[in-house]
């Protein structure tokens, strides 16, 4: 969705609102958006002082990280971008070839389910939690370089378990679904499993 060619002061303005509306749009993606060339996104940006993409995603992680109880931040694949703990969160993996097959270029399924189960985990109003049932369907491939967006929420909790569903997106696309059931575990009491 190409915007037509504004004023420099027309284009701040809309440029402020897209970020305000999706903080983690690529330069890339707002070059298309803005028809101009990424020298002037880039411009734009330092003249309003709007930080680049990473600065972005840091600034919001950090904190989201402060709320979750389940897992450290370290343990969280992907950035994690929101949190409403015990409720739904978001998070950000930026893929590359490291986690892909030689070959294809494909990502490997592990990657794709390891972002999707430690948000889930993530979401979790608890001190520990661990994943007793996971059922997940990958719905299309991705392809190294492209950004996976998974969005957790909680649909019910029963007693110390909890219905989390996963879905996962590059661009508007889903590429995965994940439905687990996540124990919380007292930490001097294993046999709750």
């Amino acid at each position: 969705m190409s915007i037509g060619k504004l004023s420099k002061k027309d284009r701040h303005k809309k440029l402020i609102e897209k970020l305000k509306g999706d903080p983690f749009l690529t330069d890339e993606e707002l070059m298309q958006m803005f028809n101009v060339s990424i020298q002037t996104i880039r411009l734009d940006r330092l003249e309003l002082g709007i930080p680049e993409l990473r600065e972005r995603i840091k600034n919001v992680a950090e904190k989201s990280y402060s709320k979750v109880r389940t897992i450290g931040g370290t343990e969280i694949v992907g950035e994690l971008v929101d949190i409403d703990l015990g409720k739904k969160g978001i998070s950000i993996l930026e893929t590359d070839e490291s986690m892909a097959f030689l070959k294809t270029s494909v990502v490997r399924g592990h990657n794709i389910y390891a972002q999707a189960e430690s948000l889930a985990i993530a979401v979790i109003d608890a001190d520990v939690a661990l994943t007793g049932v996971a059922n997940v369907k990958y719905k299309d491939l991705v392809k190294a370089g492209e950004k996976l967006i998974a969005k957790a929420e909680v649909i019910r909790k029963r007693g110390n378990k909890y219905f989390v569903h996963v879905f996962t997106y590059v661009g508007q696309k889903q590429v995965f679904r994940g439905k687990f059931i996540l124990v919380s575990i007292e930490q001097n009491n294993r046999e709750e499993i």
